[in-house]
């Protein structure tokens, strides 16, 4: 679902779980991984109520499909020929295949330092080193506490005035040989082919927006003072330092020969060569996809220590793949960093899915979201393939297309005002211009230059069209507006005084928009019964496109599946049923209004005539591609 129009602060209310222990209640996929040796962070108890089914169909589509396409591109690369001639080298000779500088079974140390520095180098300040791990095995999958090859180290940091007031601290790794040490200063002591480093920052920035809202008739809001102060202060979007208490250090499994220059993104962000030798040094990865946005919480001046728990662990090369994969950003993504927060945020729904769903249900729920989105491609192209090919209106409620456009821009503007998921966004507008082409199909519109507004602009003029007109069915349609607005207009005015009286708003503006899309979310399927109002006195539901409102019924009996399986609101639940039930009453009346093959129908067409002219394809220049102003004598006479 959208945003809500009153949530004052967003990511403000941070909850700092004590006990990181999972709750095992039932088969989840976390527990399904780490039966095979797939290591998951610790999962907080309390997991917060997924986003409905619109952020899973974006996450499906937008986050998971392309890192698949991604890992494919990967594998394929690692299966092509021996690698081209390099120009530079003598004689345009192939690189040679570079090795792992640390070989199998490899003895090592772990060093673990802290800093407030991004180079560090103070090797002998002793409350710098955080951890430290003796006779590590490179690649040994059976030592440690758990019998995985993982260690684990939990300690609280003392927290620096600097690091309160925004500051940075850096987490500097260090992987040695048996027998050596980290700080070049030490003659005898360090090697450069020995160690492996690594740094990362621990804590991250974030914005935090505050909205604004109050109530339009008292002027008060329950937003906290001093929430409201910061936002006078800093303005309506703040860039703070948060902390999560999580990190996993993952030393790469991989023996690959890898060639300089030939490695594929964004595995080549990781592997790193030696300048003189030409072996490559083992892949250190700080692996913090499990860490989940809504764990993040900001550091201040009330806090004096900030704990962190750090995990090392083997892993193999395919799950690094997959890994890297999911945290690369594509270089041609044009977006801004605010929608990267937007998607990270989407993402958190689709990684609770992973972790406590059961992974058969887990594998349904993508195949199922695959076939919606077929399903909702294949609406859309028959939705335009019927307007496109129509030739009489009757029959058809023109009003409710009309209403259908005043809907969906409603609902563009009130995301747009909410500052919803950029891709939603995209698909909202791309269904607004739908509706708008629609308009063009069922009324007659044109210029009048003559007629300009403020002298300058010609004046659009919309006229009802004659077979829509000369028809019974424009009768029909405004008697069952007529009908429908007595119930309409007052469930409005009471919706408007509750969401002025009960709900704040950042301004008069949002308190429309937002009016305006909770009576539509609310009622909206009131809009639907013209339609059934007409096929009652007409007798028929020949006119009806069936394969669209078919794919479309398709479409919420699938949202019924998650709105019961995924925690959602009610009202969400409630809406699908109610789709529902309008389709369940277009089945009833396509089965007491039966069509009979041999009668001629309103268009002048019968099922036999059709029957036979569906083997050959119509010539382009006799295909009809707009709505004509058939008479009625002109009709019969088809």
């Amino acid at each position: 679902m959208l945003p809500s129009a009153d949530q004052h602060f967003e990511d403000a209310d941070f909850i700092f779980q004590q006990d990181l222990a999972p709750a095992h209640t039932a088969k989840s996929t976390k527990s399904w991984l780490n039966d095979r040796g797939v290591g998951v962070l610790d999962w907080p108890a309390n997991s917060p109520d997924l986003n409905p089914i619109e952020n899973l169909w974006v996450c499906s589509c937008v986050c998971v499909l392309p890192r698949i396409f991604i890992i494919w591109a990967i594998s394929s690369w690692f299966r092509r020929g021996p690698s081209t001639p390099d120009p530079s080298t003598p004689a345009g000779a192939p690189r040679l295949p570079s090795r792992n500088l640390f070989p199998k079974d490899t003895l090592m140390d772990l060093y673990v330092y802290i800093s407030e520095n991004e180079i560090f180098t103070d090797f002998n300040n002793t409350e710098a080193l955080f951890w430290y791990q003796q006779d590590l095995v490179y690649g040994d999958w059976t030592t440690g506490e758990s019998g995985d090859g993982c260690y684990e180290h939990y300690q609280e940091l003392d927290l620096s005035e600097s690091v309160k007031q925004n500051g940075s601290t850096y987490i500097h790794i260090y992987f040695t040989k048996s027998g050596f040490h980290p700080d070049p200063k030490r003659k005898g002591q360090y090697r450069r082919l020995s160690t492996v480093h690594s740094t990362r920052m621990l804590n991250k920035y974030k914005r935090r927006k505050f909205l604004k809202t109050k109530n339009l008739l008292t002027g008060e809001t329950e937003a906290d003072p001093e929430m409201i102060k910061r936002a006078e202060s800093h303005g309506p979007v703040e860039i703070i330092s948060h902390w999560h208490p999580n990190l996993t250090i993952n030393m790469v499994d991989d023996h690959t020969a890898w060639v300089k220059g030939s490695v594929p993104p964004p595995l080549d962000q990781h592997v790193k060569f030696d300048a003189v030798s030409g072996d490559y040094y083992p892949i250190v990865y700080f692996n913090d996809y499990w860490n989940l946005q809504k764990d993040y919480y900001p550091i201040n001046d009330t806090l004096q220590n900030l704990p962190l728990r750090l995990t090392y662990c083997p892993l193999s090369l395919w799950r690094w793949q997959l890994y890297a994969a999911q945290s690369a950003r594509s270089p041609w993504n044009f977006l801004a960093d605010d929608t990267y927060e937007q998607s990270d945020e989407d993402q958190d729904s689709v990684k609770v899915a992973l972790l406590e769903t059961n992974p058969y249900l887990l594998g349904l729920t993508i195949v199922v979201s695959i076939v919606h989105s077929i399903f909702e491609f294949l609406a859309f192209k028959n939705d335009i393939q019927f307007w496109n090919s129509r030739q009489s209106l009757e029959g058809l409620s023109v009003r409710s297309i009309i209403f259908g456009v005043f809907q969906s821009l409603v609902v563009l503007l009130y995301i747009l005002d909410n500052e919803t998921n950029f891709v939603v966004q995209v698909s909202v507008f791309i269904g607004l211009l739908i509706d708008f082409w629609k308009i063009t199909k069922v009324m007659d519109v044109r210029l009048d230059r003559e007629n300009r507004i403020a002298g300058i602009f010609p004046r659009l003029i919309f006229k009802d069209k004659s077979t829509y007109v000369d028809s019974s069915t424009k009768i029909y349609d405004d008697m069952a507006f007529k009908y429908l607005s007595w119930l309409l207009y007052p469930l409005f005015g009471c919706y408007a005084v509750y969401s002025l009286l009960y709900v704040e708003h950042k301004g008069w503006y949002s308190w429309v928009l937002s009016m305006l899309y909770g009576f539509l979310l609310t009622f909206g399927f009131i809009t639907m019964t013209p339609q059934l109002f007409i096929n009652y006195k007409m007798k028929s539901v020949a006119h009806l496109p069936w394969r669209m409102l078919t794919y479309k019924a398709l479409n919420t009996f699938i949202d019924d599946l998650f709105a019961f399986v995924i925690k959602m609101p009610m009202m969400y639940r409630i809406g699908c049923l109610r789709d529902d039930v309008v389709f369940f009453i277009y089945l009833y009346q396509r089965w007491i209004y039966r069509v009979d093959p041999n009668r001629v129908n309103e268009f002048g067409t019968s099922g036999v005539e059709r029957s036979k002219d569906s083997p050959a394809q119509p010539a382009a220049g006799d295909t009809t591609a707009a709505i004509t102003d058939k008479s009625e004598g002109e009709k019969k006479n088809d």
